[in-house]
């Protein structure tokens, strides 16, 4: 386990969380340059979160002969369990709490589209977005873990390419042809390669430990993130989050014991899934009796930081234990019968 890449993960989170609470209290209207900051680039902790999965997918697979479907239940296994019950906990609200959620709509073919990683336009009418709003970065997710499945057939050097040429084929010719949502035709789906580079670097000592360059790196890649235009996505900030996973690979000697920062990382997947609904709680609060938002803000935070410590505990670690038990356990099973 890399606790600098736990680390970055957990602040790639919370930059969302940042982000959107300046959409949920200030409808994305700052009276400072902080929170411009945030409403400018804080949606590039998902850029982060791209590189980082590259990176480690490839780090976890690189030396276990793992067949495609078991990759893919594993990473299903991983995945599913905390996101259904969230967007599940989503319809339920817009259904029955919509004043909390008063821009968003359910349309149960919607819905189940969006339980299953499909891409569809929202019954609100504002996008491409599923139920659960920030589950449009698992869409990206699901179609990089098929992709990284069928590469797991070939040798680990050439991994990168495969996977490289199916993203091409799958997000620029198919979707051209229209045999697939045209939400796939995005550069930031490339992102995911940075960080099997980054992986490959890794894993043959080309990322040497170090002080002063690695901040010298981070400080480069915030300054390009903060004066280089969103767009193209991949160069001006899929480029630096590599370079910031780079950056924090080098300094995982001074880190590499820290509980907190672990921690902080190990709930970082729940922090991304339930800070909409405790945000979208907490606006409905702050507008309805006038409390000031940066003090309601805190107590989200409060909220998210407990809540996501309890979802990791009890949704993510326990349902995949349970699942990986009974996948494993059958797997055994039919080995002894093809043995006998």
């Amino acid at each position: 386990m890399l606790i600098s890449v736990q680390a970055l993960r957990a602040l790639a989170a919370w930059t969302v969380v940042c982000h959107h609470f300046m959409q949920i209290f200030f409808d994305f209207k700052a009276s400072g340059s902080v929170g411009q900051l945030f409403i400018d680039k804080g949606a590039v902790g998902v850029d982060v979160f791209f590189v980082i999965s590259g990176l480690v997918i490839f780090l976890s697979t690189e030396h276990k002969p793992l067949p495609p479907a078991r990759f893919l239940l594993y990473r299903l296994i991983r995945i599913v369990p905390a996101y259904w019950l969230y967007t599940v906990l989503m319809g339920l609200l817009v259904v029955f709490a919509q004043p909390l959620l008063p821009d968003q709509t359910v349309d149960w073919s919607h819905f189940l589209l969006s339980l299953l990683f499909i891409p569809a336009e929202n019954p609100g009418g504002y996008g491409i977005y599923p139920t659960l709003n920030v589950g449009w970065t698992l869409n990206y997710e699901m179609l990089f873990y098929v992709l990284f499945a069928w590469a797991l057939l070939f040798r680990l050097q050439v991994r990168v390419l495969v996977v490289a040429a199916l993203l091409f084929a799958v997000c620029e010719a198919w979707t051209g042809f229209g045999w697939i949502s045209g939400f796939y035709r995005s550069d930031i789906v490339y992102e995911f390669l940075l960080g099997i580079a980054i992986g490959m670097l890794h894993r043959r000592g080309w990322i040497a430990s170090g002080g002063w360059l690695p901040l010298l790196g981070i400080g480069a890649a915030l300054l390009a993130i903060y004066h280089l235009p969103p767009t193209p996505r991949l160069l001006s900030w899929g480029v630096p989050s590599a370079v910031l996973v780079m950056s924090c690979l080098a300094l995982e000697r001074y880190v590499e014991g820290s509980r907190l920062l672990k921690w902080l990382g190990d709930c970082s997947y729940s922090v991304y899934l339930m800070h909409v609904l405790v945000l979208s709680a907490g606006g409905f609060l702050a507008r309805r009796y006038g409390i000031d938002p940066y003090l309601m803000f805190a107590v989200c935070v409060l909220a998210i930081g407990a809540g996501s410590w309890l979802s990791y505990e009890w949704v993510e670690k326990r349902s995949y234990r349970w699942l990986k038990a009974r996948i494993d356990g059958e797997a055994v099973e039919n080995l002894s019968r093809q043995k006998y």
